[in-house]
C-alpha cells in the first residue's frame, strides 16, 4: 500500500515561537485509553507474518465478531492518535473530534471513541466526497472539506479523509473530523452566535484534494495559513488528523493481509448489515405509535427575546422509526442554524439512548431511523444561513427528543439536562500583537432519571467532552480560572432530583480582548418530567464580586484586563413527585451543600433539625400533607416547565 503522505516543511511559525507541541496528561487520557477496544485488535507483528485466511465461513459469527472488533479498534486507535498529537486545547482537552472507518463506497462501518454529536457527520461528508470524486481517486489522495452546504457541519469542523487501497483497488476510507480553534471570520474562535450569514464566519473549504497521488497541494496550505489567526495550531491539528489516517491505513493493511481483500470487503458490508439487523430488532420491541414534543430556544442572539420553536414527532412501526422535525422554526438570522447532518446526529443520539448497548455505530443504525427536517428551518438551514453556533440547537434537539421519547417510554427516559454545552471564546492580541484564542465548551448536569438522580458534573450525552485542564489553560492563555464549583439550590426537584450545575469564573489578564458566549436555558428552563420541577435558569455575569452585571445568554463584547466573566449552567430537570423523595436523600444533599435547608423545606417538605442534623419525621409528614393539599394535583403533570404556584411556595415557608 502507498505510504500516507506527510505534511513536512509547511508548518508556519510565529515570531519568537518554536514549533513545539507540549505533551498533556490528564484523567481524560486514561479514561479514553481504558475505554478503547484495543485488547481485541487483530494486530499482526512484522516479525511473525500470518498467512491470509482462505475463504472463512460466510456466516461464521465468531469471525465476524473478531473483524468487527478489529475495525472498531482501528477507529479507536485513530482517535487516540489525534488525542496524543494535537495542538489545541479544544481537541486535547475538550476532545471535540471524531474518527471513523468507511467502506469503499463511503458507507460508515465504524465510528471511534469520541462524540455522538458526529454520528451523522461522516456519512454526509463521505456522500459529498463520493459525489465530487468517486471516479477521480487514486492511492495517495487525501481529501479536505468543511463547507456546511456541501457535506460539512460548521466551519471549525474540518474533515480529512483518506481512501485506502490494496494493490490498486480501493477498499475503505479512514475518516477524521476535528473542531479547529480558529478558521478565520469576524470573531476569534470562528463560532460567534451573532453572525448573520455564513460569509462572516470564516473559510469555506469545498471538498477538494489536500494531497493528490501523494503530493501536497501547497496552494491550499498557503491559503489556510494566511486566513486564520493561529496557523501553527491549525496546521498542527491537521497533521494530527493526517497521523490518524496514517495509523488507520497501516492497521487496515494488516487486516487485509490477514483476511484478504475479498473477505475484507464482505465483512465491512456484513458489519453494517449486522448493525441494521440489531437496530431493527431492538426498535421492533418498542411500542408502535406516534408521539410529539415541543420545546423552545430562548433566542438566536440577534433577535433577543424571540423564542425559537423546536418540534419533533416520532412515528414508530415495527422495526422502523421516523423522526420528523416538521413544525420546527424557520431558519433564523443568528448563527444557530443546523445542517441536516447535525439534526440527524441529535435524532440518532436520542434513539440510541433507549436501545440496548452493543449495537455498532455505523450506517446500519441509520438505515432503521429515518430523519425528516424541511429545508429552510433551524434544523436544516440553507444558504446563506449562519451556523457557527449550531451546537446549541443540536443539544437542544436532543432534549426535545428525550421529551418525545419520555411520552413513549416513561420509565426509560431522563428529564432535560442543562441545555447542552455552553461555548465560551476569548480572543485578541497581546502587547506584541501576537494573537491568542481560547475556546471552551462546558456542560455538566444531566436530567433526573426515572430510577436515579441526574448526574452532577458529567458531560452531556451528545458531547462526551472533558474539561480543560485549569493549569494548562493558565499556562497557555491570558486567563485565570478563579472558581469552578457546584451551585446549590439550582437542581430541579423531584423524587429523583436533576443534576447540580456548576459555575466557572474567568479572569482576563490581557489589555483587551473579545468575549463571545453561546448559552441558553435562560427563559425556557430545563423541563422536569412526571411531576419533577424544572431546573434553575443559566446565568452570565460580568464582575460578580463587583458590578455583578447580568449579561444576555448570547453575546459578543469587548473585555478589559481584570474583568471577570462568570457562567452558571442551568440546573437539570427533576423526575417524579418531589414529595416522594426519600428524606434521607434530601438530608444528604443538604449536608453536601447542594441544597439549602430552606429549599429542602420549600421543595420537598423536609424539616431538618440543624442542631442534630436529623430529620423531624412528624413535622415532615405534616408539611408534605399540607403541600399536597395546596398543590391539588388530580394527576401528575407529565411535563413541568415552570415553578410550582406561589401558594405552594408560601405553604412551604
Amino acid at each position: 500500500m502507498t505510504p500516507p503522505p506527510r505534511m513536512t516543511g509547511h508548518l508556519p511559525s510565529e515570531a519568537g515561537e518554536e514549533d513545539e507541541q507540549q505533551p498533556v496528561r490528564h484523567a481524560a487520557a486514561a479514561s479514553l485509553a481504558s475505554g478503547a477496544r484495543l485488547a481485541v485488535k487483530c494486530q499482526i507483528e512484522e516479525e511473525m507474518p500470518v498467512a491470509p485466511i482462505q475463504d472463512p465461513p460466510i456466516h461464521d459469527p465468531i469471525a465476524l465478531e473478531l473483524f468487527k472488533n478489529a475495525i472498531f479498534s482501528i477507529a479507536d486507535e485513530m482517535a487516540l492518535t489525534v488525542f496524543r498529537t494535537t495542538y489545541s486545547g479544544v481537541l486535547k482537552d475538550n476532545m471535540d473530534y471524531s474518527t471513523g472507518f468507511a467502506d469503499a463506497d463511503g458507507k460508515l462501518a465504524a465510528q471511534g471513541l469520541t462524540l455522538p454529536g458526529h454520528l451523522g457527520s461522516v456519512p454526509t461528508a463521505m456522500d459529498a466526497i463520493m459525489r465530487h470524486f468517486k471516479d477521480d481517486m487514486a492511492p495517495g489522495d487525501v481529501f479536505i472539506m468543511n463547507d456546511p452546504f456541501d457535506g460539512g457541519m460548521h466551519l471549525p469542523d474540518i474533515f480529512v479523509m483518506k481512501p485506502l487501497y490494496h494493490e490498486g483497488e480501493r477498499l475503505a476510507f479512514a475518516c477524521t473530523v476535528c473542531h479547529h480553534i480558529d478558521v478565520g471570520g469576524r470573531v476569534a474562535g470562528s463560532n460567534a452566535s451573532d453572525s448573520t450569514e455564513i460569509y462572516a464566519e470564516g473559510l469555506r473549504i469545498a471538498p477538494m484534494k489536500l494531497y493528490e497521488a501523494g503530493k501536497l497541494n501547497k496552494t491550499i496550505v498557503t491559503f489556510l495559513e494566511k486566513n486564520v489567526r493561529l496557523p501553527v495550531q491549525l496546521m498542527g491539528d491537521l497533521r494530527a488528523q493526517l497521523a490518524a489516517c496514517h495509523i488507520g491505513e497501516k492497521q487496515f493493511a494488516e487486516l487485509v493481509g490477514r483476511y484478504g481483500p475479498e473477505q475484507t470487503r464482505f465483512y465491512l458490508k456484513e458489519v453494517i448489515d449486522y448493525a441494521e439487523r440489531l437496530t431493527r430488532a431492538a426498535i421492533a420491541r418498542l411500542p408502535d405509535g406516534e408521539w410529539s414534543f415541543e420545546d423552545w430556544i430562548d433566542d438566536d442572539g440577534v433577535d433577543y427575546g424571540k423564542p425559537i420553536r423546536l418540534f419533533v414527532t416520532i412515528r414508530k412501526t415495527g422495526g422502523h422509526m421516523v423522526i420528523d422535525w416538521t413544525g420546527t422554526n424557520p431558519q433564523v438570522k443568528g448563527a444557530i442554524n443546523n445542517t441536516l447532518s447535525f439534526t440527524k446526529a441529535a435524532s440518532y443520539c436520542g434513539v440510541r439512548s433507549v436501545l440496548p448497548p452493543g449495537i455498532p455505530n455505523n450506517e446500519g443504525v441509520f438505515r432503521a431511523i429515518e430523519v425528516i427536517c424541511p429545508p429552510g428551518t433551524v434544523g436544516n438551514g440553507v444558504l446563506p444561513a449562519a451556523c457557527a453556533a449550531r451546537g446549541l440547537t443540536g443539544f437542544r434537539m436532543v432534549d426535545c427528543m428525550f421529551g418525545a421519547l419520555a411520552m413513549m417510554l416513561p420509565d426509560k427516559v431522563k428529564a432535560a439536562g442543562d441545555g447542552g454545552n455552553t461555548g465560551i471564546s476569548i480572543g485578541g492580541y497581546d502587547e506584541a500583537r501576537k494573537p491568542f484564542v481560547y475556546v471552551d465548551f462546558t456542560c455538566g448536569a444531566w436530567g433526573a432519571r426515572p430510577w436515579a438522580d441526574g448526574l452532577d458534573g458529567n458531560s452531556h450525552m451528545f458531547a462526551n467532552m472533558a474539561s480543560h485542564s485549569i493549569e494548562v489553560t493558565e499556562a497557555e492563555q491570558p486567563i485565570q480560572l478563579t472558581a469552578y464549583e457546584f451551585v446549590a439550590d439550582r437542581a430541579g426537584a423531584g423524587k429523583y432530583r436533576g443534576g447540580v450545575p456548576f459555575l466557572r469564573d474567568y479572569r482576563f489578564l490581557e489589555g483587551e480582548g473579545m468575549l463571545q458566549v453561546r448559552s441558553d436555558r435562560r427563559d425556557h428552563r430545563p423541563f422536569g418530567l412526571y411531576g419533577g420541577s424544572p431546573g434553575a435558569p443559566s446565568e452570565n455575569r460580568l464582575d460578580p464580586d463587583g458590578e455583578n452585571r447580568m449579561l444576555p445568554s448570547k453575546l459578543t463584547m469587548t473585555i478589559k484586563k481584570g474583568d471577570v466573566f462568570r457562567h452558571i449552567l442551568a440546573g437539570a430537570g427533576g423526575w417524579g413527585d418531589p414529595l416522594e423523595r426519600d428524606p434521607a436523600a434530601v438530608l444528604r444533599d443538604v449536608r453536601n451543600e447542594l441544597l439549602s435547608p430552606g429549599k429542602a423545606l420549600a421543595d420537598y417538605g423536609v424539616v431538618i433539625d440543624l442542631a442534630t442534623w436529623t430529620i423531624d419525621a412528624n413535622a415532615t409528614a405534616r408539611r408534605r400533607e399540607e403541600m399536597r393539599r395546596v398543590r391539588g394535583w388530580r394527576e401528575i403533570p407529565k411535563v413541568q416547565r415552570d415553578d410550582p404556584e406561589t401558594a405552594l411556595r408560601r405553604a412551604a415557608e
